[in-house]
């Protein structure tokens, strides 16, 4: 604080390098990924199932501002569904640490990958970055979508175009 020509001593600022040292350390130390939950259905097969309007803050890596990121994620039951709570834990889990969205996208895809015991998943993911919008091009309006698709998603146009379609209608318009 001092180094920014604030003295952390007056009044209003007193203990706010110990506030912020605290948000930190709780913000990037996030809780395990939750084990995820599943419950036999042996009556499916090739139904999409998409769990979306998850919304998580993370931290650019880059300038260590934040992001807010929109999850959506697909996948392709075979004979047992994931509970659904666990979707949003996983995303929480992995936006607590420095991040990028793609990287990000990837590894919520690749822990579901293992939870569901197969590669029919898909994740979309929608961000907004304040080191876009606030600093440098100041372009509030600007969104990032990634998209990480595995397995039938990646194959069969059908389905991804499902997907993409149920996702972005989720979002809405910017």
């Amino acid at each position: 604080m001092a180094e920014l020509g604030e003295d952390p001593a007056r009044e209003g600022l007193t203990g706010t390098p110990d506030r912020v040292a605290a948000w930190w350390k709780a913000f990037l130390s996030p809780d395990g990924a939750a084990t995820a939950t599943c419950f036999t259905e042996s009556q499916l097969g090739g139904q999409l199932v998409i769990v979306g309007g998850m919304s998580v803050w993370s931290l650019c890596e880059h300038h260590m501002l934040p992001m807010n990121l929109q999850v959506t994620a697909g996948y392709v039951p075979d004979g047992e569904v994931v509970g659904l709570s666990k979707f949003g834990r996983i995303a929480q889990h992995f936006a607590g640490r420095l991040q990028v969205q793609e990287r990000f996208t990837r590894q919520v895809a690749e822990y579901l990958n293992g939870v569901i015991g197969h590669e029919d998943v898909a994740v979309a993911v929608r961000g907004v970055h304040l080191c876009m919008s606030m600093r440098g091009v100041r372009m509030e309006e600007a969104r990032t979508t990634t998209v990480h698709s595995g397995g039938r998603f990646g194959t069969d146009p059908v389905l991804s175009q499902q997907f993409l379609t149920l996702t972005t209608g989720l979002w809405g318009a910017p």
